[in-house]
């Protein structure tokens, strides 16, 4: 089964304002990285690979809101990110961002739904 709930973003318009409000209403550890326009946030421990110890708690990230992507994306896990552009697409759906390479690690898209609900796909490298 693919689909399941990997990871998660929260726009911010004021990252560091975003990043204090996370950090003291709910102890989350938050990591920037300027370079990129992102930090990576963390509710609960990881692993060595960074996936999350605990089954079915996730992890995610925050970025300075977009047009895009302009509320809270939840991304989903999939074997072939452009396989899986192509049935959204299909189905009615459409690509707001396409596939795009993440440091190695995987690949990343965002996708608009029927509802109008900006998701995510991630699929991991090798």
């Amino acid at each position: 089964m693919t689909g399941h709930v990997v990871h998660f973003e929260v726009p911010a318009d004021d990252l560091d304002r975003a990043r204090e409000f996370y950090r003291a209403a709910f102890g989350w550890e938050l990591t920037p990285m300027p370079e990129v326009d992102y930090t990576i946030v963390m509710t609960t421990p990881a692993d060595d690979t960074g996936r999350p110890k605990e089954p079915g708690a996730i992890n995610g990230g925050m970025f300075t809101r977009d047009d895009a992507r302009p509320s809270p994306v939840i991304t989903l896990d999939v074997p072939d990110v452009d396989a899986a552009l192509a049935t959204v697409e299909q189905l009615g759906g459409s690509t707001v961002l396409p596939k795009t390479e993440v440091m190695g690690m995987g690949y990343a898209a965002y996708f608009r739904d029927t509802e109008g609900n900006v998701m995510g796909l991630w699929q991991s490298a090798g």
